[in-house]
């Protein structure tokens, strides 16, 4: 079940990414969701996508360390 949560957050975080606030909105809403080490990955996951939206790099404050 917990998967399926990383999975559909990615998707969403997908979807919503041509629009920083949008983005920032759902990000905080999967880190209040998923488990710690689904944080870590997410992380690693976004390194990607923030060279191709530099905007969503204001967002990366809401990631716990």
């Amino acid at each position: 079940m917990a998967r399926a949560m990383f999975e559909y957050t990615k998707t969403v975080l997908e979807k919503v990414s041509f629009d920083a606030t949008l983005f920032c909105k759902e990000l905080q809403k999967a880190v209040e969701r998923l488990l710690p080490f689904e944080i870590e990955e997410l992380r690693i996951w976004m390194k990607p996508m923030l060279l191709q939206y530099p905007e969503l790099a204001t967002c990366i404050p809401l990631l716990p360390r």
